[in-house]
């Protein structure tokens, strides 16, 4: 269990990739805070959780706001008495090419997925810096790395998350605490199910594993960067695509 003893703050931890990762981390003996927007799938998925026999708590958490977030953080300290990792997975689309998007769109995608992501980081940062150690795994996407048709908002957040990352890097690595990016491909999550199956086929034959990426496959990811078998990787952009830029 290379995760016992440590505690770990999963956002959008209600589905896909961020409900794998949270049951990942249980099942390697991290106690979990399940953190989310809707009260109502919170509450499941920590029940759930802790119905398996680990130890979890459900917060609902607005990552756009800072009084949400701080709570979010205060909770998991009464709970654990400790921080050890924030995966910063929650994250929304809002598609449209560049000359239909409106400015709510391209905004709010913005506050989710990159304001969001500094206000958790800046919530747990002063934990970790007293205790010397930490990890910060933010979810970024191939789309922050090559862009994407129709998704300039999304592609803008998941490059300013790598940005972050090698920033977060150099400035609390002396503290003891890493920042990584992981840039999944194409995964098998509900958020996929709006694409066209031709256009997903096409998508599909891009990859040279000749099929989409599981929630549990970026999970184990995740897991191993919280380990301390990940000791000395700080700053790392790591593609988890199948190779789909090759």
């Amino acid at each position: 269990m290379r995760l016992k003893g440590k505690t770990a703050i999963v956002t959008g931890a209600t589905g896909g990739i961020g409900m794998a990762t949270a049951r990942k981390f249980a099942a390697e003996g991290a106690a979990v805070v399940v953190a989310d927007l809707e009260a109502a799938r919170v509450d499941e998925a920590a029940s759930s959780l802790a119905d398996s026999g680990a130890r979890a708590i459900g917060v609902r958490v607005d990552v756009t706001d800072r009084a949400s977030v701080e709570a979010m953080a205060a909770a998991a300290l009464a709970a654990f008495g400790r921080i050890d990792c924030l995966v910063n997975n929650a994250g929304i689309t809002q598609d449209a090419r560049l000359v239909k998007m409106s400015e709510e769109q391209f905004d709010r995608v913005i506050d989710v997925n990159l304001k969001g992501v500094f206000l958790c980081t800046q919530a747990v940062a002063d934990a970790m810096i007293r205790q010397g150690s930490g990890v910060i795994l933010n979810a970024s996407s191939v789309v922050g790395l090559y862009g994407n048709f129709g998704q300039t908002n999304y592609a803008a957040t998941k490059a300013g998350v790598i940005a972050f990352t090698k920033t977060w890097a150099r400035e609390l690595g002396p503290k003891g605490v890493r920042a990584i990016a992981v840039c999944p491909g194409f995964v098998r999550t509900p958020i996929l199910a709006s694409i066209p199956p031709a256009v997903m086929q096409k998508t599909i034959d891009k990859v040279p594993l000749g099929r989409l990426g599981e929630p549990e496959e970026i999970a184990a990811v995740y897991a191993f960067l919280a380990s301390d078998e990940a000791a000395y990787i700080n700053g790392a952009v790591i593609e988890v695509s199948g190779g789909i830029m090759l």
